[in-house]
């Protein structure tokens, strides 16, 4: 590394990571201290240059005080780099390593970071990498400010997507239930409320709520897990910052501080409590805890007993079968809203979920969205580590033996754990046809596992292409499969009896292969205005429910796109004088 770029003099190196590596030096013309961060790679992706480049607009468009600040974006060698402040402070997980926060201190530090994070909030800024590294404290000055906003998202809401643990964004021990994509939830605000949770634990316990050297257990933790309580491991912490931190710590963003201010509003009634009589007595928390953001809640509503359902076949492929499920309904019923219920169970039994989409304009690509599913596969297997990898590559290569060429020709992927495999021979169509099912049957046995179960979901069914409806009859009347579950969902009132699914259901069916059905129908007005009524944190809102059913009929997802509209066109608002 050269010991200059541009006009700037580097001085030390302070962090690397995988991505990025951090130094201290000064800006020659004016000896201004700053910090460097400096993208890792030579010559690095479109999608690495548009993350840093979206990292230096997001910080120099906050007008925040609590935010470091950027003094310049410029290209070095084959990369680029981001110039920052340095204000000479320390992250608190440094200072962490050298002494405790007594519980004044963690006070101070919580209720300033809490007032930054309602700042950034209320311009839209969703964090999601609140940790003590990424808080820097400077004593002397007594500046304290937010760092890192390498996957910061502007957005209001996203939709993180399930993938192996290894390759989350975000530091793995802070992040939210739902930043796991594990959660069936959007990610909002509230995501970096829970990481806050995590943060403050630590600081004032000295210890992670969860740790593991296993991520996926690490995941699991964060889904369903209790942390012990902070007064529990140090009784001379009060019970009601135990709470404190419990409740920024729930498992569902609706149960967590809804507003960081709310949370600033509790932490100063301890703040004071403690300066004037020396002690925190209990008080009900969130009285002032108040979000004028509106935020559908995001349970699903009349799906309980579908939910069981859908659990029990899991459970019961946990054992040994092999299953398909069936789920049925009108567009927007909330087919793959329940189906990603799943995820959870799957975690906990480290499984492996995988999905794939039928496309009416792709029905000339045999395989489409079975292809799509098992290359997600493909790619969740390549990020595990050596060692399992090394075991999953004899398991691939045993399972295809000399035909392995036949899978990598649609799953490209596979070749890069099983390697570069032979030609086979050409044969009459309906012998490769064969060839290829037995191949692919073997293939799809090697995936499915006691210790890792799979669950293969299939969408648009009514799109499928006759060339996948028989490979899933395959694999579903293989007497030898076990420890699969094969979800499919489609939209019963574009499919007939003589439709080609119902007929290759039929064909399972006769072939004794297991078929459940669950057949969707939209909402009762109760479910509807419950609904509306946690959204609106409102008991009397039958008044709007009313024509908002008689819209909608219930369907799921035209009422939540409806009262977006009621909203956007301010006939929904929060009134600041009534709280309501």
């Amino acid at each position: 590394m050269e010991s200059k770029i541009a006009e700037f003099q580097i001085r030390e190196k302070l962090y690397e990571s995988d991505k990025s590596l951090i130094f201290c030096g000064i800006r020659e013309h004016d000896n201004l201290p700053v910090i460097l961060k400096i993208l890792r790679q030579d010559y690095p992706s479109p999608a690495e240059l548009i993350r840093y480049r979206q990292e230096y607009d997001i910080i120099g468009n906050l007008k925040i005080s609590g935010v470091i600040k950027t003094y310049g974006f410029l290209k070095y060698q084959n990369t680029i780099a981001i110039i920052l402040e340095d204000f000479g402070g320390k992250s608190l997980r440094q200072l962490l390593a050298e002494r405790s926060f007594v519980m004044s201190e963690w006070l101070s530090l919580a209720i300033r970071i809490a007032g930054i994070m309602g700042e950034l909030h209320a311009t839209n800024i969703i964090h999601k990498d609140i940790n003590p590294g990424n808080i820097v404290f400077n004593h002397e000055t007594d500046e304290l400010k937010i760092i890192d906003f390498g996957i910061a998202s502007i957005l209001p809401r996203e939709n993180p997507t399930l993938q192996n643990p290894e390759q989350l964004e975000g530091t793995l021990a802070y992040i939210s239930p739902e930043q796991t994509g594990r959660m069936n939830r959007s990610l909002d605000y509230r995501t970096d409320i829970y990481s806050l949770g995590v943060t403050l634990y630590e600081l004032l316990t000295r210890r992670l709520p969860f740790k593991s050297d296993d991520a996926m257990e690490l995941v699991h933790c964060h889904l369903a897990r209790k942390p012990v309580l902070p007064h529990e491991l140090d009784p001379n912490i009060p019970v009601i910052i135990s709470d404190i931190i419990m409740k920024l710590m729930a498992k569902t963003a609706e149960e967590r501080y809804q507003s960081a201010w709310g949370l600033q509003s509790d932490l100063k009634k301890c703040q004071i409590q403690l300066a004037s009589i020396g002690a925190i007595r209990s008080f009900v928390l969130g009285q002032n805890d108040i979000s004028s953001k509106f935020q559908i809640h995001q349970k699903l509503y009349g799906r309980e007993a579908e939910i069981a359902q859908l659990l029990s076949a899991f459970e019961r492929i946990s054992s040994e079968t092999g299953e398909m499920l069936l789920v049925s309904g009108y567009s927007g019923i909330g087919k793959t809203a329940l189906i990603r219920e799943i995820y959870r169970p799957v975690t906990e039994r480290r499984g492996y979920f995988v999905s794939g989409k039928f496309d009416p304009f792709r029905r000339d690509i045999p395989y489409s969205a079975i292809v799509n599913a098992f290359k997600d596969m493909i790619k969740q297997l390549l990020s595990e580590k050596e060692t399992r990898l090394a075991q999953w590559k004899t398991k691939l290569q045993k399972s295809v033996g000399n035909n392995g060429q036949l899978i990598v020709k649609i799953i490209p992927e596979l070749g890069l754990i099983i390697g570069k495999q032979p030609e086979v021979p050409v044969l009459p169509p309906a012998e490769s046809q064969n060839r290829f099912n037995i191949v692919f049957r073997n293939f799809f046995r090697a995936l499915c596992d006691k210790d890792h179960p799979l669950v293969l979901f299939t969408d648009d069914l009514q799109w499928a292409d006759f060339a996948s409806l028989n490979l899933l009859k395959v694999l579903m009347t293989d007497p030898e499969n076990r420890y699969f579950l094969i979800i499919g969902a489609y939209r019963d009132n574009e499919v007939n009896p003589a439709h080609p699914l119902i007929l290759t259901i039929e064909d399972i069916r006769k072939a004794e292969g297991v078929v459940h059905h669950l057949q969707l129908q939209n909402l009762c007005f109760e479910d509807v205005d419950a609904l509306i009524s946690d959204t609106l944190l409102n008991k009397e809102t039958q008044a709007l429910t009313r024509p908002v059913y008689e819209k909608t009929l219930g369907n799921p997802f035209f009422t939540k796109e409806l009262l977006k509209s009621l909203h956007d066109e301010g006939l929904l608002f929060f009134d600041v004088g009534t709280r309501t």
